[in-house]
Order: structure tokens, then C-alpha cells, then sequence
């Protein structure tokens, strides 16, 4: 598969990703065997880099898939600690639930955050650069659904990574449209910056427009990587083909477009508001006392599981 630098950082990665997130619990919740099976199985495939997040509780999956694994691989993680002390507990945690000695690159998850997510987040922010001089992580970045933050990103000398949304429909970008991403994407990247995206099938909204919407986003200038969720052996199959560019056999496609799991809001639910606050895209609301999903606008990003304090927010 081919590689690509990530703007100065040095690192070279996979135009290819494996995104964590859905193996997760926040999503399909595979076992850790069954888990570390599938990104062993991508690696041996010549992935070498993965995406994670502290909230996405796939460490396990992704040290047991490392297990005897010698070659090189990449990991790009992510918290969303706001303060000093928290990150650097965030950082420790990641080193130790990996079983890594360092971090390739470690980003504030900042989804659904204003520009100034640079001085909110001063302390972590701090603690993430205090590590890169140590040594402990190589790159440091953002990861944002917003067009402002891309925009902001780019003037920060010591971010060398971003983490963006993009699609070709504009799903889940936060105050702007497709071209104002692609315009910010393009003005980080002559800024030096590595960038990898998130989201180029929408949460599965273009399921049915795979290869092109893949191909939408890896022809993005600037863009090296893309992060895909994949939880079976064929979606991994068929993702190879696509990004290989090799032909693929119609029933391996068609085993891939099936209908996309959906954010279920149990009877549970108080009505507490703080999956709404918690939505980077809009999708939540309150109506008569329970929260309601808008399906058209959710991407499935799992953001909202976490954070809910009856545990009422399953995706079925």
C-alpha cells in the first residue's frame, strides 16, 4: 500500500488507517480477541498505522494484536483532557495500556469545541508539548469536526498534526461546508502540516457510494491518510482492494453494503441534556422530557455513549 509523509513530522504512514473506534465498545463492542484478530490481520496486510482514542477503550485490542509483531507501526491517539495533570495522566495510561515505551502521535479530541480550544485546553495542551521534548511523543495535534479549528491549527507552530472530518455530503463539519474544509485542509497543509481524515463515508450514509467516496477524500491534496472502521474480516478485504486500487468482485461489495447500525435511545434516557451538549453534529435534541435522535444527521461517531449518565445510548 502506498505511504505518505505526515507534513514534517517524518512519519510515514499507510494511505490506509485502521480507525479503532467501531471495534469498541462504543460501537460493535468485539472481544479483545476477536478485535486484536482483525488489526493483526490489517497489519500483516501492510497497514502500519491505527487510529485510537482513550475513549474508545481499544488499547487491550491494539496491544494484543501487537504481540510478536515486530515491524514498524503508528499510532495516533487522542484525550480529552483539559488540564495539565489529566493529560499527563492520559499520556501514562496510553503508554501503559499499549505496552509502548512512546506515543507516535497524541492529539487533543477536541470534536465539538470553539478556536479557542487552544486556551481552554492551555494546560493539556502544555503537557502534550512538555512530552514531545521529552521524548515520549513524537508528534502532537488536534482532532476537530470544525473548519475554524483547522484554520486555527495551521497558525500553531507546534501542532504538526491534524485530524479533520471530511465527506464529500459535509456531514458532521461544524460552521462551514465541504469547500470551506477542503480550502482549510489545503492552507494546513502549505502550512506544513501532516493531516489524516476522519469520516469519509458519513457514519455509513454513503455506504452505498464506497469507492467513491473513498476516492473523493484521497484525492484531497493534503490529506495522507484516511482512518476506516472495519469490524469484519470482509470489510477489511475490501477496503485493501479499494485503496490498492484493484478490482473489486461485485459480492464482495455487496456484502459490505448493508444497512448501518443506528444510535438507540433506551427508555432509561432522564432527559439530562448532556448527550445534546455532547453531539458534534447536531443530531441530538430533547423532546418531552427523553433525548431524540435525528438520524439523517448522525454519524455514528459514538461520542454520545460515553458521556450519558444512565447508560441509555446504545448503537444497534
Amino acid at each position: 500500500m502506498k505511504k505518505y509523509s505526515l507534513g514534517k513530522t517524518g512519519i510515514k504512514v499507510t494511505e490506509m488507517c485502521f480507525g479503532a473506534l467501531p471495534i469498541g465498545p462504543l460501537q460493535a463492542n468485539i472481544s479483545v480477541e476477536e478485535g486484536a484478530k482483525l488489526i493483526r490481520a490489517a497489519l500483516e496486510r501492510d497497514i502500519n498505522f491505527i487510529d485510537t482514542a482513550e475513549a474508545y477503550k481499544t488499547y487491550p485490542h491494539i496491544k494484543k494484536a501487537l504481540e510478536g509483531y515486530n515491524n514498524e507501526v503508528i499510532i495516533a491517539t487522542k484525550s480529552s483532557a483539559k488540564t495539565y495533570k489529566k493529560m499527563e495522566q492520559s499520556i501514562k495510561d496510553a503508554l501503559e495500556s499499549l505496552g509502548r515505551t512512546y506515543i507516535d502521535i497524541f492529539l487533543l479530541h477536541a470534536a465539538r469545541v470553539t478556536p479557542s480550544v487552544f486556551e481552554e485546553r492551555a494546560g493539556a495542551f502544555q503537557c502534550l508539548q512538555d512530552y514531545k521534548t521529552k521524548g515520549i511523543i513524537r508528534a502532537i495535534g488536534i482532532s476537530t469536526h470544525a473548519v475554524g479549528i483547522v484554520r486555527r491549527a495551521a497558525e500553531i507552530k507546534e501542532i504538526a498534526i491534524i485530524f479533520p472530518i471530511i465527506n464529500k455530503l459535509g456531514m458532521g463539519i461544524v460552521n462551514g461546508s465541504v469547500d470551506d474544509m477542503v480550502k482549510a485542509i489545503s492552507e494546513a497543509h502549505k502550512a506544513g502540516k501532516g493531516l489524516y481524515a476522519m469520516k469519509a463515508l458519513a457514519g455509513g450514509h454513503l455506504i452505498d457510494q464506497l469507492e467513491e467516496s473513498f476516492n473523493f477524500v484521497r484525492n484531497i491534496k493534503g490529506i495522507s491518510s484516511i482512518a476506516v472502521g472495519m469490524v469484519n474480516q470482509e470489510e477489511l478485504e475490501l477496503n485493501l482492494r479499494i485503496f490498492n486500487d484493484e478490482k473489486i468482485p461485485q459480492e464482495l461489495l455487496s456484502q459490505k453494503i448493508k444497512p448501518s447500525k443506528r444510535l438507540f435511545i433506551s427508555r432509561f434516557c432522564i432527559g439530562c441534556g448532556t448527550c445534546v451538549k455532547t453531539c458534534p453534529n447536531n443530531a441530538l435534541t430533547l423532546e418531552n422530557g427523553k433525548a431524540v435522535v435525528d438520524h439523517k444527521l448522525c454519524i455514528l461517531c459514538g461520542y454520545c455513549n460515553p458521556v450519558c449518565p444512565e447508560f441509555a445510548i446504545r448503537l444497534i
